[in-house]
């Protein structure tokens, strides 16, 4: 309990710094919200009070004292151009972001494992050598390259699977491979190499010693002390998958939180822009400090220290 108090108390002033850095950089993109909303041609009086109406016309402290007082009682404001709240609109959009990053992540762990294992037991034989090539491939491919060409074998030349908008399993595959693949290529190689160590430890000699199963010896005693830094990467990059969504979601038009945020700064749309990246950012956060509650459980060493 101790452990996680302490956790939990690191995280204000983390959280406290993602509010203020979210504010201040939002306010830094170029653009009127308040000309896009009206159009170059409005008369200045018109624009002076929309500005008015929307508080654009106060001073930026002011701005951010309002909008740090908002945040903290769970307000995070109404959209430019049509007026809705932006948490409703966030709420909206999470369902689908959840499914696509569990399908990444599925996706990942599905691919890393068997591969990560494979390459250590059969250290610097081929198999190791194929994870090898898989895990740089992985991270040498972006997501912007992978998806187009994804969507040009599988959907255009073949026709097997949907590549528009969110529907059933099928709409899933393309960006769900599309996203999860440089996780894979990450959690493999720090599987193979974390394994690798465990492996030549003496108390896994002294298993095998005993008779033991040598699958049992791998999947159980092994597996579950080379855990640590597997979780480590996992828990970080489950943030990366948030981001990386973004680009996942305009290329395959699903409707998530990635998508809603790039509307946003097309529009010029300060508080839907702030939500979304502080909705992100919280997230980042949050799956870091349940990943360092997770280190507690797995290795119980880390709550003494």
């Amino acid at each position: 309990m101790a452990y996680m108090m302490r956790r939990l108390l690191w995280t204000l002033p983390i959280m406290l710094g993602v509010l203020t850095l979210v504010f201040f950089l939002i306010h830094m993109i170029p653009g009127d919200p308040v000309e896009l909303m009206l159009g170059e041609y409005a008369l200045p009086a018109d624009r002076e009070l929309m500005r008015e109406q929307l508080g654009l016309n106060r001073p930026i402290p002011l701005q951010y004292a309002e909008y740090l007082k908002n945040t903290l009682s769970g307000d995070l404001g109404q959209s430019l151009p049509n007026r809705r709240p932006v948490t409703a609109m966030i709420l909206e959009r999470l369902p689908a972001t959840l499914e696509l990053m569990l399908g990444a992540m599925a996706v990942a762990v599905g691919l890393a494992l068997p591969l990560g294992i494979l390459a250590a037991v059969f250290h610097g034989r081929w198999p190791d050598q194929a994870a090898s090539v898989f895990a740089v491939l992985g991270v040498a491919i972006p997501n912007f390259w992978l998806g187009p060409l994804l969507v040009l074998v599988f959907s255009i030349q073949f026709d097997w699977l949907p590549v528009n908008e969110r529907g059933g399993l099928e709409h899933l595959v393309l960006p769900a491979i599309t996203l999860g693949t440089s996780l894979a290529a990450l959690l493999s190689r720090m599987t193979r190499t974390s394994l690798v160590e465990v492996l030549g430890e003496d108390y896994i000699r002294a298993a095998r010693a005993k008779g033991l199963n040598r699958r049992r010896v791998i999947l159980v005693h092994a597996l579950r002390n080379a855990l640590i830094p597997i979780i480590t990467i996992a828990g970080l990059q489950i943030g990366v998958l948030l981001s990386g969504a973004i680009i996942t979601e305009s290329i395959f038009d699903w409707p998530g939180i990635g998508s809603l945020l790039l509307e946003g700064i097309y529009q010029r749309d300060f508080p839907l822009v702030q939500g979304c990246v502080l909705f992100i950012a919280t997230s980042y956060v949050l799956i870091n400090l349940a990943t360092d509650i997770i280190y507690g459980w797995v290795d119980p060493r880390i709550r003494q220290s």
